[in-house]
């Protein structure tokens, strides 16, 4: 017996193909207003996930306090378009982009906590809709011509990937972090996410309307973040992965490459090449990086997933979503896992591979394969549901012949191994989406030390940061900060077109500024919250001069990894 109804159309048929797809309709679309039925439900699929998205990532978007990176925008985004440039010509191009959006983002909405963290949000929200896209397409190509559309038996396969995909996504703690995080992450993986659903457009249709827009949103993913370009390896393996039976993968190719994926990645990648150039004289912002441990892809893995108790069910979601794809047709051509595997693994393995000879890993770096992740145990987690629906007990209905339990009649039992498997999900998302949005998730409080400064200066006190790298702490809430005196000062930040100015490089000249000098803050910031060992001349000195006015410790706070040392007489 078929799984559906009699009268009512094919869910795998229905959503099988997006709107405006040139693919065949099926049958159902003649019946009065099954059409408009499957638009409205291709649009829930999208909208349902960015709405969680804005839900989520939006709650609480103020309250965590800003961390050092932070700051450095909010200091960056200041200045005024010329010495914004004038900075990026020193460090930080890679994120020059993001300061110029954000400079004009300030000056018309302003600089609280919430106002700059609006556009990391609003992101997450469009990138949670176009997760959901494409996972959704992904499905419906691995059913498309050649396929089989009854394989979901009686699961609608392609908007059920789709809406469970950008519901992961919605839901992921890292989501939620980088989402009220005053960085461009989040607008890079808003991007790569546009730019992996466009790959889904341009493949099978070879038309150069797909192809430019996808380079462009690849571009844009680099511009946003030098490592975003990562991505077209990825992209590179899914085109190696994907097999053009029973697709209209139009245009010249070689082998599986189409030419103008070639052409268009190429464009991209010229297009960058001033900002690369640029980038790599100022690699030594990165100086501080060390080679990926054990402890290092751990935290990668636990990041992706949520919490380390939550790498457990990811992992199984996503080796699902493998065996689904294979299942398929012997892993058919563009999959759900064909898309999202590459660019889960490949980058993060390209950069970590790197790393080994030159350190350039972190995992900030790689955020933007988040969305695979949820793409693959979307895909996982459909399959889950559509084993059990191929199952003799997945074929029966909930509810009775009872008028109060007519509107169950249609609920199978298939989708309970979905709804637990999610309310565990669920239940395990609760603590650590609690635990992002407080500020020991970030490495500095800088509100916390910023109120403790308020609370215990006095006139003429004295700062010194150590290293001078430091300064950047007393820039996220600078009131109190500014009221100390900075005796090592050379130039400021904007003066020297530098994050955080310049310091003197004479210790004698420091010396002679010592004077009338009863208490000092000494302001550090290492991630292992011990005072550092002073390692330059001036940093020697600072030390020297506060034990030869016989001061010692009088109070010492730490405010997540900035540690706040009052010395005294």
């Amino acid at each position: 017996m078929a799984d559906t109804e009699i009268g009512s159309p094919d869910p795998a048929a229905t959503f099988a193909a997006e709107p405006g797809d040139a693919a065949v309709r099926p049958a159902a679309d003649r019946i009065p207003g099954a059409g408009a039925r499957r638009r409205r439900g291709a649009w829930l699929v999208i909208a349902v996930p960015a709405a969680v998205a804005l839900v989520v990532g939006g709650y609480q978007i103020g309250a965590p306090s800003l961390w050092r990176d932070e700051a450095y925008t909010k200091d960056a985004i200041a200045r005024p378009f010329t010495q914004i440039f004038a900075l990026l010509g020193h460090q930080d191009a890679v994120h020059g982009a993001y300061y110029l959006l954000m400079h004009v983002v300030a000056a018309v909405f302003g600089t609280s906590a919430t106002a700059l963290r609006f556009p990391s949000l609003c992101a997450m929200v469009i990138a949670a809709g176009f997760v959901a896209a494409t996972g959704r397409r992904a499905a419906a190509l691995a059913l498309a011509p050649g396929g089989d559309e009854r394989a979901g038996r009686g699961v609608n396969v392609p908007a059920l990937t789709g809406l469970l995909s950008g519901l992961l996504f919605a839901t992921a703690p890292y989501m939620t972090y980088y989402a009220q995080m005053i960085r461009s992450y989040a607008i890079e993986t808003m991007f790569a996410v546009i730019a992996s659903y466009l790959l889904l457009r341009a493949w099978p249709d070879g038309r150069w309307r797909w192809w430019l827009g996808y380079g462009a949103a690849v571009a844009l993913t680099g511009l946003f973040n030098i490592f975003g370009l990562l991505l077209l390896a990825a992209h590179g393996v899914t085109l190696l992965l994907a097999d053009a039976r029973g697709q209209a993968a139009a245009g010249r190719r070689i082998g599986r490459i189409p030419l103008r994926w070639l052409a268009v990645c190429s464009a991209a990648v010229i297009v960058l090449a001033p900002l690369l150039a640029l980038a790599s004289r100022q690699q030594g912002q990165i100086a501080w990086l060390s080679r990926p441990t054990f402890n290092a892809m751990l935290r990668l893995a636990a990041n992706l997933a949520g919490s380390r108790l939550l790498i457990l069910p990811f992992a199984l979601l996503a080796l699902g979503g493998l065996v689904a794809a294979w299942r398929a047709d012997g892993w058919r051509p563009l999959n759900p896992a064909a898309i999202a595997l590459p660019w889960l693994v490949v980058p993060p393995f390209v950069l970590i591979a790197a790393s080994f000879v030159k350190p350039v890993y972190y995992v900030r770096y790689v955020e933007f394969c988040l969305p695979a992740l949820s793409i693959l145990a979307g895909a996982g987690l459909t399959g889950l549901i559509r084993l059990a629906a191929a199952t003799p007990l997945g074929r029966q209905r909930l509810g009775g012949q009872g008028p109060g339990l007519r509107k169950l009649g249609s609920l199978r039992l298939a989708w309970l191994p979905g709804v637990l498997a999610g309310a565990v999900l669920a239940a395990l998302l609760a603590g650590p989406q609690h635990a992002i949005r407080q500020s020991a998730a970030r490495p500095d409080n800088l509100r916390l030390a910023s109120a403790i400064v308020a609370a215990h200066e006095q006139p003429g006190d004295v700062v010194f940061y150590l290293p001078a790298t430091m300064h950047v702490l007393g820039t996220g809430y600078p009131a109190p900060f500014s009221r100390l005196r900075d005796i090592a000062r050379n130039k400021s930040a904007v003066a020297s077109a530098t994050l955080t100015g310049t310091e003197i490089t004479s210790p004698a000249v420091l010396k002679s500024r010592f004077t009338d000098v009863r208490r000092v803050w000494v302001v550090t910031g290492g991630s292992n919250r011990k005072f550092p060992t002073p390692s330059t001349p001036m940093d020697k000195e600072k030390l020297a001069l506060l034990a030869g006015a016989g001061m010692h410790v009088l109070h010492r706070w730490q405010a997540g990894e900035v540690m706040l040392t009052l010395y005294g007489t």
